[in-house]
């Protein structure tokens, strides 16, 4: 999806976004893509908290306005859904255009877990950090606690996709008669499933557990601060065929290992349930490969992203770059 709309093949694209699925692809593309708060879109009817509450629905764009009109158009709760927080004020298309005021913004440069940030992706992050001193916002070093240790939330976090990827592929290969085995899915996701079946109730309990710590110490950080700035990643994207080499010999919870390894600053987010959005603000001078810089805010307060957003993309415009493939007209 996020190829598709970096290359001018569609405006936008719908996306969910469970550990940065959104962000990710948006940041390794040059697109834009904010995650919304638990509980601004609904999952429903079919679904109510997916993941248990890590999941959140709404897409890509190329524009911080067509994600605004976007979030417009799908946020609201449906009649019984669990998670239901205030509607906004006014449009958040109307955000965009907005000054967003002085802001507290502290800046994290590394992720946890020990993965480390690489030069080039740092010193795009310093300029991020000066654009937005540069604006008239107050920027600094911060430290975000995690509640937890992060082997205990990528385990978490495992059990929780596990137990739901299981149940999923079961409800799909029983509503299309196919098997459940490599010639129907990717081996990582044949692992998550594996591991799913064996997930204890007490297990889940525990995970959830650690969510509430995890949402309760990023909600704790934004009493002293507006906005965190962090890479979206913490080095270039990838190259094709690098992130799920030797899947087929891991079980889910080495998967999800790998998955957090490669993308340490996204996932902290979906947990707590906070809106976060990655902005394509830079490319890569050696490679030419866009970076990406998320801003994360307090829980409802997409507002205050989209004001952010609308600011940056005025400072340091994206519109004008192209891929070398590009779909779109001229």
């Amino acid at each position: 999806a996020a190829a598709a709309v970096a290359a001018g093949i569609v405006p936008m694209a719908h996306a969910t976004n469970a550990a940065g699925s959104i962000r990710i692809p948006s940041a390794a593309s040059g697109a834009f893509g904010l995650k919304p708060t638990r509980g601004r879109v609904s999952n429903g009817p079919i679904l109510d908290e997916a993941i248990h509450g890590l999941a959140a629905q709404l897409g890509i764009s190329r524009s911080v306005r067509d994600s605004a009109a976007l979030l417009d158009a799908a946020r609201g709760a449906d009649a019984g859904q669990p998670f239901s927080i205030a509607e906004p004020a006014g449009s958040y298309l109307a955000q965009v255009g907005a000054e967003p005021g002085r802001l507290r913004i502290g800046v994290m440069a590394q992720a946890w877990g020990g993965q480390r940030t690489s030069p080039s992706i740092l010193e795009h992050l310093a300029e991020a950090a000066r654009l937005c001193e540069s604006l008239g916002h107050a920027v600094e070093e911060a430290s975000l606690p995690l509640g937890c240790s992060w082997d205990a939330f990528v385990h978490a976090s495992s059990v929780l996709w596990a137990a739901n990827i299981a149940a999923w592929v079961d409800d799909m290969a029983a509503a299309t008669g196919r098997k459940i085995d490599l010639s129907t899915l990717e081996p990582q996701t044949l692992a998550a499933y594996r591991t799913g079946h064996g997930i204890r109730g007490i297990e889940i309990v525990r995970a959830l557990d650690l969510r509430n710590a995890v949402t309760r110490s990023v909600a704790a950080f934004f009493t002293r601060y507006d906005l965190l700035l962090t890479p979206t990643l913490p080095d270039l994207a990838p190259p094709i065929g690098s992130y799920a080499a030797g899947a087929e010999t891991m079980d889910g919870h080495q998967w999800t290992e790998r998955v957090m390894g490669g993308s340490p600053f996204t996932p902290v987010f979906n947990a707590a349930g906070a809106p976060a959005m990655s902005v394509p603000l830079f490319q890569d001078t050696a490679s030419g490969l866009p970076v990406g810089m998320q801003f994360v805010a307090p829980a409802g307060r997409e507002d205050a992203l989209f004001r952010m957003a609308g600011q940056l993309e005025r400072g340091l415009p994206w519109a004008g770059r192209r891929p070398t493939i590009w779909a779109g007209e001229a």
